[in-house]
């Protein structure tokens, strides 16, 4: 006999953000509680894949939120396929020593084509006449109808975007009750901190609303673990750190020559096959591509002096981070605590791309965290959009800012302090007590389920290359 696990990831949380939240508070006094420390970089993605691999990027191939594919020279952010990630997943190891052992994914990361046993994720309408519709994607197919029929279709526009808010976290929650009985497992994504926590920082009375937001949609599910006797753990990937300082890596490039555009419509378009070498932006850290080795030196002393860039990572260290896979660009740059890096490579706003004004996040060759936010006139278009959306005329959504001074927390870097980094929480009050690294938590996880470890169990996995990326491509539709 096994133990159920619930395994929360509550995005943003850390110690200094407890004290708000009466119901994880509770659970860690009662129970167990350490710091996390995350992989680097310290997002989602990357993150996720070492929970539930104990492989750092070098070994699981998630660099970051998304990468450069040399093979297919694009750009590709937040796809969703699973076998991008490398590695024996925490659940498959549990079956290998308890047949029928039962896994449910409730909205983590690359859960397209994963071998969970039942699978919810983002998944829109693609309408034939460029519509998106908000909806969902499930294995079994049948919970598809369960989940819309009991908890309205999957709010989209609330998961992410200016609109984004505790909406989304909500049905989340209330689908992994409906989930949770007869799993042995059951993986939740939780991601309503992140919102406010980089719309206005994490120190202010946004924060704490948030907070409390959150712990209030997870009470119910709690309770129903407790009454179950499912352990719960709940843990984060990182902590969102203050900024005030946008880096524009791709513009320092461009002026210097090493990154080209070309031109459609008056629009200006990152050309990766043609340029020396550019920045894919992602949060707090940024994979430099360049071309040609004898421009390396260069470009490191290039973007070593910009203000805001602390760090630029070589071959030796990328190694020294976990970060050493070809995936990874030739230079790894990271910020300064209170800096961020743009992926912006336009020199003047009307010359911007379409989608910049746009929730897109597969489109933009980098992460843009101005998305969460309101343009001035952002709330009028948006229901003008809406409104001729209804009326079945087609309409763009350009509400996003250009102006990215709006943003007030990031994150990617290892953290400061513990009180600033991820926690992990247990209901067991044995589980945890010094720090856990993040590739330790499938054998904390196996521990806690009740599974004996073995070395034996751990079978080598065929390293596979960015070739994959062209099927796993193929066969998947993206978020958004």
């Amino acid at each position: 006999m096994t133990t159920p696990l619930l395994v929360l990831d509550v995005a943003g949380l850390t110690p200094r953000l407890l004290p708000h939240m009466p119901n994880l508070r509770a659970l860690a006094e009662t129970g167990s509680h350490a710091a996390l420390t995350p992989v680097l970089p310290a997002v989602t993605c990357s993150v996720q894949a070492s929970l539930l691999t104990g492989l750092p990027p070098s070994g699981h191939g998630i660099v970051g939120n998304g990468w450069y594919s040399r093979d297919l020279g694009e750009v590709l952010l937040w796809r969703q396929h699973n076998r991008l990630v490398h590695g024996e997943k925490v659940w498959e190891t549990a079956r290998r020593a308890v047949p029928g052992y039962r896994a449910a994914n409730v909205c983590w990361w690359y859960a397209m084509g994963a071998t969970t046993d039942v699978t919810v994720t983002p998944r829109p309408i693609y309408h034939a006449d460029g519509r998106k519709s908000p909806d969902c994607y499930t294995r079994p197919p049948e919970l598809h109808d369960r989940l819309t029929a009991s908890l309205g279709p999957f709010p989209l526009f609330h998961y992410w975007g200016p609109a984004a808010s505790i909406r989304s976290s909500r049905w989340i929650v209330e689908a992994a009750r409906l989930i949770m009985p007869g799993q042995d497992l059951t993986l939740v994504y939780v991601p309503h901190l992140d919102y406010d926590l980089q719309r206005y920082g994490p120190d202010g009375p946004e924060a704490i609303a948030a907070a409390r937001a959150a712990d209030d949609v997870l009470a119910p599910l709690l309770d129903d673990a407790r009454r179950a006797g499912v352990t719960v753990v709940v843990l984060s990937e990182y902590g969102i750190t203050a900024v005030r300082r946008p880096v524009d890596l791709n513009r320092a490039l461009r002026r210097a020559g090493l990154l080209r555009v070309h031109t459609q419509a008056g629009m200006e378009y990152l050309d990766p096959w043609s340029s020396r070498a550019f920045a894919v932006a992602d949060h707090q850290i940024a994979h430099v591509y360049v071309r040609d080795p004898a421009d390396r030196h260069a470009v490191h002393d290039l973007v070593t002096g910009l203000a805001g860039v602390a760090e630029v990572l070589d071959r030796a260290g990328r190694a020294a981070h976990g970060l050493d896979h070809e995936r990874s660009g030739e230079l790894v740059a990271l910020a300064e605590p209170d800096a961020w890096f743009t992926y912006y490579h336009w020199l003047d706003d009307d010359r911007a791309p379409d989608f910049a004004r746009c929730v897109e996040i597969h489109r933009k060759p980098g992460y843009d965290p101005a998305e969460l936010l309101w343009d001035r006139a952002g709330r009028a278009r948006a229901l003008k959009a809406l409104v001729r959306r209804r009326l079945g005329l087609r309409s763009t959504m350009n509400v996003v800012p250009l102006d990215p001074s709006g943003v007030r927390g990031s994150h990617g870097l290892l953290p400061a302090t513990p009180d600033d980094g991820p926690v992990l929480l247990c209901s067991d009050p044995t589980a945890v007590g010094d720090p856990v690294h993040a590739t330790d938590v499938p054998a904390l996880l196996l521990r806690l389920a009740g599974i004996p470890l073995s070395r034996r169990g751990r079978r080598s996995v065929p390293v596979r290359t960015d070739g994959d990326l062209r099927r796993a491509t193929r066969d998947s539709r993206d978020l958004h």
